[in-house]
């Protein structure tokens, strides 16, 4: 190896930051190490920035919709003993195959466990959820093409109907 070489091996091996380079050629054999120490990271700059100042508002008040407790009262009594349906992905719910099929269910429909009920499109792939009650169906909670979560409600199902 001439010193060219070596002079340019020497500065890409600096370059790229090698603890240690060992290199052998013919009867030329070299080792080099540096300065650097396995497991020592350098500590993480902290930059902080002030928050821009928000202007002051009058507070306002804020109106609420009066409503009547006696309706509520009746529709949390009437979902009690339904069983929901969630959805086990997050992505898009369909309620039919293609839009020129009818919905897999419809309230009023009565569904058995295993039932395919809707569809949720995730990633593409479009994955029919089936039903793990049996019963009526009662409420349908989301429109369809709409984007919907993990665990979240998707059908209401009366199990005594």
């Amino acid at each position: 190896m001439d010193p060219k070489q070596l002079n340019e091996l020497l500065r890409l091996i600096k370059k790229l930051d090698f603890a240690e380079f060992k290199m052998a050629e013919g009867d030329f054999s070299m080792t080099v190490r540096s300065e650097y120490k396995p497991g020592h990271i350098p500590a993480p700059q902290i930059v902080s920035m002030a928050a821009p100042a928000a202007p002051l508002a009058a507070p306002v008040a804020a109106t609420v919709p009066v409503t009547d407790v006696s309706a509520v009262t009746e529709t949390e009594e009437s979902t009690g003993n339904l069983l929901e349906i969630r959805s086990p992905i997050v992505g898009t719910f369909y309620r039919a195959a293609s839009p020129d099929k009818p919905p897999y269910v419809k309230v009023g429909d009565s569904i058995a466990a295993g039932d395919v009920v809707c569809i949720v499109e995730a990633m593409k792939l479009f994955n029919e959820i089936e039903s793990e009650v049996s019963g009526k169906i009662v409420k349908v909670l989301i429109e369809e093409a709409k984007p919907v979560e993990y665990d979240q409600v998707l059908y209401l199902v009366d199990p005594n109907a």
